[in-house]
C-alpha cells in the first residue's frame, strides 16, 4: 500500500479509490469472520495491529495475528487508513485462516468522503468488511429505542451512510456502516450476530483487546 507523502495527495486517493467501494453482497457461506484492531505504544511512534479471527456462527476463537511496526502516517481525522491499514495488510498476511467478512474497529462508508478504513482495507483486500465504530463521526439520526437489535440510518447530505445500532439493550449504540462487498442490512445483521453479551462484537472486542496488550 502507497503511503501519500501530504494530505492532499491522501485526499485524492480517498476522492480516487470511493467510486471502487461495492455496496452489494458479493459473498456465499460465512465459515469465519474476523476482527481487526490498531493500538499504539512508544508515544505512537509504533502501531500494533491485531486480528482475531472466530468461527461462525459459533463465534469460537481460532486464530490471532499480532504486528508491531513503525507508524507510518500522523494521526489525522479522516485520514486513519493510512495510519491503520498497513500494519493491518501485515497482520492479515500471517494468518493461517481467511476470513470471509473482517470487521474493522471504525468506519466505513461513514466518512466524510465515504471512504474510511473499513472501505480502504476491503478495496486493498478485495474483500468484504464493515466498520464498526464506538463513536460517531458524521452524519445525523433519528431517536433509537433502547431494545437489543433496534435502529435508525445513519444519514449525511441525503445519503444513507450507515446506521446507529443497539448492539446491547440500555448501552450506548455503536455505528455500522459499509466497508465493502456488502449491503447495509447485511453489514447490521453481522455485527449484531458477532455481538453477545458485550457492547461490541466478539471480534473487534477481540481485536481491541489483543491490540493493547
Amino acid at each position: 500500500m502507497e503511503i501519500p507523502e501530504s494530505l492532499p495527495a491522501a485526499k485524492e486517493v480517498q476522492e480516487k479509490l470511493r467510486s471502487k467501494v461495492i455496496r452489494s453482497d458479493q459473498f456465499g457461506t460465512i465459515k469465519y469472520i474476523a476482527g481487526v484492531d490498531v493500538g499504539f505504544s512508544e508515544d505512537y511512534q509504533i502501531s500494533k495491529a491485531a486480528v482475531a479471527v472466530l468461527s461462525f456462527p459459533a463465534l469460537q476463537l481460532l486464530e490471532t495475528s499480532q504486528v508491531s511496526s513503525p507508524t507510518v502516517f500522523p494521526y489525522i481525522p479522516g485520514f486513519l487508513s493510512f495510519r491503520e491499514v498497513p500494519v493491518i495488510l501485515t497482520a492479515l498476511e500471517q494468518l493461517t485462516i481467511s476470513p470471509d467478512i473482517i470487521l474493522c474497529d471504525g468506519q466505513g462508508l461513514a466518512h466524510p468522503r465515504r471512504l474510511g478504513l473499513a472501505c480502504h482495507l476491503g478495496i486493498e483486500i478485495d474483500k468484504p468488511t464493515i466498520g464498526v465504530a464506538k463513536t460517531l463521526f458524521v452524519g445525523k439520526h433519528s431517536a433509537l429505542a433502547l431494545q437489543k437489535g433496534s435502529w435508525q440510518p445513519l444519514e449525511d447530505q441525503g445519503e444513507v451512510i450507515g446506521a446507529v445500532v443497539r448492539s446491547r439493550t440500555n448501552v450506548k449504540p455503536i455505528y455500522v456502516s459499509i466497508g465493502h462487498k456488502i449491503s447495509l442490512t447485511s453489514a447490521i445483521d453481522y455485527a449484531l450476530r458477532c455481538t453477545t453479551k458485550y457492547r461490541l462484537p466478539e471480534t473487534t472486542r477481540i481485536a481491541d483487546k489483543l491490540s493493547k496488550s
